[in-house]
């Protein structure tokens, strides 16, 4: 352990996002991440269990996001619904000046 605090905050997943049926997997994992499980599920009360399903339903759905955000970003480029560098750069570097630019918006 590196001795940081154990900061967590729990959030369960709805039914439909983390059903209740299930399946045993199984997957070897460095013993230091076992620990912090094991630290964790002391901590909230919980099972490790449930620990590992909440944290695995939370991987997932991020990266579910993270695809569609990507396919909508790439439909925009696409269509040709971009903002062109140069004018990104003048708005991000006018922000903290006294006349900061407006947002850019696509062409």
């Amino acid at each position: 352990m590196n001795g940081n605090p154990l900061h967590f905050v729990a959030q369960e997943y709805p039914i439909t996002t983390c059903p209740n049926d299930t399946r045993v997997i199984t997957a070897h994992v460095p013993v230091q991440l076992a620990e912090r499980v094991d630290q964790l599920a002391a901590h909230v009360g919980r099972s490790k269990g449930w620990i590992v399903r909440q944290a695995l339903c939370a991987r997932i759905d991020q990266e579910e996001e993270r695809s569609s955000l990507t396919r909508a970003a790439l439909a925009d480029v696409d269509a040709g619904c971009v903002i062109d560098h140069q004018t990104v750069q003048a708005w991000a570097n006018s922000v903290s000046s006294d006349t900061p630019l407006p947002v850019p918006v696509p062409r």
